[in-house]
């Protein structure tokens, strides 16, 4: 015995449903009901991806039923969640987002009803239209869902929870999710079983992460006098399936301006075997930053050993050379007469292939700067233009911090060291709105993070990973201790900020469960590097694997004093432990 609403009832339902409907359709400016399942995957709004796929699920392929609501209370709505929680436990997923309220409401009113219209399709001949959609056509709409309404979904009838345990939905959300280049260099990779694991089995593994470890990486014989002299403040890149190096500072506070390749390929673990392929082009430096954009390096700025700040933009391109193997070629960039102010130890990311963003530094006389600014490529990369994002509030001044994009156009800063000396551990997302760029700080609540006091530095390294997590490495403190603890910042866990030019410029995450998902600590194996600041580190095109070079360590007689510390030449592979 089931209760349903009366005719009436239901026509008034559905018409409020259709009016609301219609009041998001014209704020939100979507596209035709016809269009709605060619919207790119990767959109960045969650919640139009949603509501509007759900809409079409339940109101455009539904019109004909109500959606009923069991009359006893084995089923209530609480009971639903339960379920839902249970399942999504072993998953790393967001309920901070904007869409959460709402995305609960309709995946329960969906877990609740869709049970219903199998039944009542039972006895009819045609079936309902769910039963009767395509299995392609499903499929292409699970796609368009965040990981935990698939979940959800897979609990409310047999064809969805068919559908949501195949190897190939699976195997595509790895691809969504991972990223195609991760997915496939993760297959490519010596030494692995990844093919062979069941797709879902992959992804759970993925996001139970919580552990890395450490291998020391050795040169191949008698190439010693090719590997990098000790160093910090350099850069270090993986483009084209090669690690590149350039300059950095050394002992005595000199200037290096060499430029080393040692090819990788698929082999992680391989003895290196570094090549100098230039030197003094560009000029020596160290403070500088280096990005890839696509099969290119963008070097920019920099300080020398005369204490002068650079403001040049150069281009790097790996070379294959039939008789010499690998190359390097650098060029300098036109951008006009309009660049950034000469600077050193600034924060630097690209976007996309062709954007890249730099923020404060050291400037001259020593004043730490807070400016943001945007370098547009050309097509033909030869050329490119700069120009400053002006946004209220932003940044305050600093320098050794990081830049990391996350995606979509978003971009993390963390830490670094504030004009008044001091060691930061805020964090700051840059974010677009309309075409427009925005600051938007993420305020939470450092107490409530075991070993939080550890967390504010500056020198250190924050890498997006596989799972599209930002790993921190190493930095020093304001006392100028060295670290070597791994943290993890969760970008699913932070909430994300529904950005327009009038909306607050702050985000707060003080709540400590999520302040918790935020932040994790990871627990690290194999070989114990030392403590180290102002080294570099960059991840392979899977995200699974990260090199580390150089930084400043301890010294041996009193590691304590700033003057016992020493230039590092350590080269050592972190990896991310898969239980697989």
């Amino acid at each position: 015995m089931r209760w349903h609403a009366g005719e009436d009832v239901r026509q008034e339902m559905l018409k409020q449903k259709a009016m609301l409907i219609i009041s998001y359709r014209r704020q939100m400016k979507w596209p035709p009901l016809s269009s709605v399942l060619h919207q790119s995957l990767s959109s960045s709004n969650i919640f139009t991806i949603f509501f509007n796929t759900t809409k079409l699920i339940l109101f455009h392929h539904l019109p004909n039923y109500s959606l009923s609501l069991p009359q006893h209370t084995h089923l209530p709505y609480h009971h639903v969640f339960s379920l839902k929680q249970k399942t999504l436990s072993s998953f790393s997923s967001s309920s901070s987002s904007p869409s959460c309220f709402l995305f609960n409401h309709i995946t329960t009113s969906l877990a609740l009803s869709v049970p219903r219209i199998m039944e009542e399709s039972e006895g009819s001949a045609s079936g309902s239209p769910i039963t009767n959609m395509a299995q392609d056509y499903l499929i292409t709409i699970l796609l368009l869902l965040p990981i935990d309404a698939i979940l959800s979904l897979s609990m409310t009838c047999k064809r969805f929870r068919s559908l949501t345990s195949s190897n190939t939905i699976w195997k595509s959300l790895c691809k969504r999710d991972l990223g195609s280049t991760c997915v496939e260099a993760l297959l490519n990779s010596s030494n692995n079983h990844h093919h062979q694991l069941p797709w879902m089995r992959l992804y759970r593994q993925v996001s139970l992460m919580d552990s890395v470890s450490c291998h020391k990486l050795l040169s191949e014989p008698h190439a010693d006098l090719d590997f990098p002299t000790a160093r910090a403040s350099h850069s270090l890149n993986f483009v084209s399936d090669c690690l590149v190096l350039f300059g950095g500072g050394c002992e005595g506070g000199r200037h290096l301006d060499d430029t080393r390749v040692a090819y990788i390929g698929n082999d992680f673990r391989r003895k290196l075997k570094w090549q100098t392929v230039h030197a003094g082009i560009p000029s020596g430096r160290f403070g500088h930053t280096c990005v890839e954009m696509g099969d290119f390096l963008v070097l920019f700025g920099g300080i020398n050993d005369r204490g002068n700040r650079q403001n040049d933009t150069w281009l790097g391109q790996v070379v294959l050379n039939e008789n010499k193997g690998i190359g390097f070629s650098w060029k300098m960039l036109e951008v006009g007469n309009v660049a950034p102010p000469p600077r050193g130890a600034h924060g630097a990311c690209s976007i996309d292939e062709k954007r890249m963003i730099i923020h404060g530094g050291i400037g001259l006389n020593g004043l730490r700067l807070g400016d943001t600014w945007v370098l547009e490529l050309s097509d033909s990369p030869c050329h490119g233009t700069w120009h400053e994002i002006v946004s209220y509030p932003s940044p305050p001044p600093r320098s050794g911090h990081t830049l990391t994009c996350i995606g979509r156009s978003r971009t993390i800063l963390f830490g670094g060291r504030g004009l008044g000396y001091e060691v930061l551990d805020d964090v700051w997302l840059l974010d677009t709105y309309q075409g427009y760029f925005k600051w938007v700080q993420i305020v939470y609540d450092l107490q409530s993070i075991s070993d939080g006091v550890s967390l504010p530095r500056v020198g250190h390294t924050a890498t997006l990973v596989l799972g599209g997590r930002l790993l921190i490495y190493g930095g020093e403190d304001s006392y100028r201790h060295r670290k070597d603890d791994f943290w993890v910042l969760d970008i699913s866990a932070i909430p994300y900020p529904n950005i327009t030019l009038q909306h607050p410029t702050t985000v707060s995450s003080k709540k400590e469960s999520m302040t918790r998902r935020m932040w994790k600590r990871w627990k690290s194996s194999g070989f114990e590097a030392k403590a180290r600041s102002f080294h570099r580190a960059c991840a392979d095109r899977s995200g699974r694997y990260l090199y580390v070079f150089g930084g400043m360590v301890d010294g041996f007689l009193q590691p304590a004093e700033p003057s016992a510390l020493r230039f590092d030449a350590e080269l050592f592979l972190v990896e991310l432990v898969l239980q697989l």
